[in-house]
């Protein structure tokens, strides 16, 4: 299979040739190590090709599933593949591998993916950029000097470059969405519990981190939560099944919608004109396809919500690190990057009632935005406040307080951590571009409602397409 005939299909697209023997999965895994080879040497999208583990899977055999033979790739954050080096885009863990599979990568297999590398992370996850000392920086292949966003830089680049329709992703802050905006890919945040974390972690971040993928296509997104929702054995969360599957719900018409639009976050953090051109944009979209826009924001104590940011994230990133120095006997002061020893350095120092008022506030904030979502059925902002940036605006190895570095990350991504207090589905999407870049709009729904989202991103793809825009950098040129 030539690379410009494979960019053409989406990760269902490529499955459906696999079922008609159109094309056998070892092809799509060798254009996938192709498409690597051309284009990652210029957006450093990969950290390392899987060629053994994706031999391993393929002489295994290949569940009969929605993605079976489809090449996929794993970021290098939270979840693990047996044997397989995850490093979280740290020097602290170099060489860090797990014996077995997360539950939701055994999920991931069930589907029928086949893993052809690991994607490129900020450290420890830890920033609204893709610019590892570890690995050095992902870069956007709409135009290189700029970045990918993250902590998902690497996935979403991959998929925008054409390497693979749909990879795995994360978000503890919009590290799902925030990428996805900058490299001009869907990307959906599900609602808290919809996706396995454990065994090994009871939650993600005391419950504000969740796993899922970018995506090129609406439809591949909904069919990967498809095959991956629902709780594993002895998770803290039980949610509600869905109604039916999502990828059904792409058939179903949203209706007439209530949506909020929101131009400024609580926060107050100044938000650049392209992205306020953007959601108006997407506003009158909506309007356009029958549905009622009106202008509302949930209102919330931005700095209290900040600080328990802070606290969380903090105590979180000292106990993963004090277990990766563990395991490696590696030195944290000696190996992490400025901002990431300095967050940890806070974190140890913090008390039990620190975390339990961080836990009080996290419950004020869900409680004021749950009300607010009782007159609405989705709020519409935009993803990040200002256009995609040159890479090194936003570098973690400077020196910086934990409070300090939290509200730096703030300043370019306001709108997307509330859903991670919360919990509620949010989802970006690539409606709009400036200056050759995309700028992502988001919408956030309900709890427990990634219907409603999946029935009007598939109604926004169907009135403005986006998978035919080809960045300069792509695997087909």
């Amino acid at each position: 299979m030539k690379l410009n005939e494979y960019t053409q299909y989406d990760g269902l697209g490529l499955a459906e040739l696999v079922r008609s023997k159109e094309v056998t999965p070892e092809e799509l895994v060798q254009t996938a190590l192709a498409a690597i080879e051309r284009v990652n040497p210029r957006i450093n999208a990969v950290v390392a090709p899987m060629r053994d583990e994706a031999r391993a899977t393929l002489t295994r055999g290949l569940p009969q599933g929605p993605f079976t033979g489809v090449p996929f790739l794993l970021k290098d954050a939270v979840l693990h593949a047996a044997n397989v080096p995850c490093e979280m885009g740290s020097r602290l863990a170099a060489g860090l591998v797990m014996p077995q599979d997360s539950e939701l990568m055994a999920r991931f297999r069930q589907a029928g993916i086949v893993p052809v590398g690991r994607t490129n992370t900020p450290e420890m996850a830890f920033n609204v950029t893709t610019e590892p000392l570890f690995h050095g920086p992902s870069r956007n292949p709409w135009n290189p000097e700029y970045s990918t966003g993250g902590s998902s830089g690497g996935s979403a680049a991959a998929v925008q470059a054409g390497i693979v329709p749909l990879a795995h992703a994360n978000d503890g802050g919009g590290s799902i969405r925030i990428p996805a905006s900058l490299c001009g890919v869907f990307g959906l945040k599900p609602t808290r519990g919809r996706t396995p974390i454990g065994p090994d972690a009871a939650d993600g971040l005391n419950g504000l981190g969740i796993e899922h993928v970018v995506s090129r296509s609406v439809r591949d997104s909904a069919a990967m939560l498809d095959a991956t929702l629902g709780p594993d054995v002895g998770e803290p969360y039980q949610i509600q099944a869905p109604e039916r599957p999502y990828l059904k719900e792409l058939e179903r018409e949203p209706g007439r919608l209530r949506i909020a639009l929101s131009r400024v976050p609580p926060s107050g953090v100044p938000v650049s004109p392209e992205c306020v051109a953007a959601v108006e944009d997407a506003a009158r979209l909506c309007q356009e396809l029958g549905h009622e826009v009106v202008e509302a924001s949930p209102q919330f104590d931005a700095s209290g919500f900040n600080h328990a940011n802070t606290v969380i994230w903090s105590s979180n990133l000292a106990v993963w690190v004090g277990g990766m120095a563990a395991a490696t006997g590696r030195s944290p002061e000696e190996t992490l990057e400025a901002t990431t020893w300095a967050t940890v350095q806070y974190g140890r120092g913090l008390t039990a009632t620190e975390l339990q008022l961080a836990f009080a506030t996290v419950n004020q904030v869900t409680r004021a935005v749950g009300r607010f979502f009782t007159g609405y059925d989705l709020l519409l902002t935009p993803t990040v406040a200002v256009p995609p940036y040159k890479l090194g605006v936003v570098d973690a190895n400077v020196r910086m307080t934990a409070e300090e570095w939290i509200d730096r990350i703030f300043t370019f991504c306001p709108f997307t951590a509330l859903f991670n207090f919360t919990g509620q589905p949010a989802m970006s999407v690539p409606l709009y571009w400036s200056d050759g870049l995309p700028i992502g709009v988001q919408f956030a729904g309900r709890w427990g409602d990634e219907a409603t989202l999946f029935r009007l991103a598939a109604q926004l793809e169907r009135a403005r397409p986006w998978a035919s825009r080809r960045p300069p950098v792509h695997a087909a040129l």
